[in-house]
């Protein structure tokens, strides 16, 4: 028997075969409701969140809790009363001091911004051209003409 006569005769019963397992199997009916299934949900999109100001997150991070709050308080307290209250006339020594800077390790010490305050206003370089600043144009143009 040669291969095309033997195509002629099976293709029609595997073509059946097929056929009658997708439908009386349910197989069918199976993938069109998980496509029709697929088709009516909407696709669920999640709003990025705010960015947020680094800034005001390190201060939020570095705030002091409630609780901490309450302990650094007492702790004054106990310091002003073994030194005993009037003995600085009733002056508190801790007022308005800010705790020291925490110990580095020697990669943080290493860091070009190591020891200094994150509520260290920087240098002001708002006028840095001064005077300059207007004839700026003068001095490029004198570059120039070289």
């Amino acid at each position: 028997m040669k291969k095309s006569e033997f195509k002629k005769l099976i293709k029609p019963i595997v073509q059946e075969c097929i056929t009658e397992s997708l439908l009386e199997g349910g197989l069918l009916s199976g993938i069109i409701s998980e496509v029709a299934r697929g088709m009516n949900t909407a696709p669920t999109v999640t709003a990025a969140p705010p960015p947020v100001d680094p800034m005001k997150e390190r201060m939020r991070r570095n705030a002091f809790t409630e609780e901490q709050s309450t302990k650094l308080q007492e702790s004054k307290k106990k310091l002003m009363a073994a030194i005993g209250g009037d003995a600085y006339n009733g002056v508190d020594l801790f007022e308005g001091t800010s705790p020291a800077p925490s110990q580095q390790t020697p990669t943080q010490q290493s860091s070009p911004m190591s020891g200094q305050s994150s509520s260290d206003p920087g240098v002001d370089i708002s006028n840095l051209f001064g005077a300059v600043g207007r004839n700026w144009n003068a001095h490029m143009s004198a570059k120039d003409r070289k």
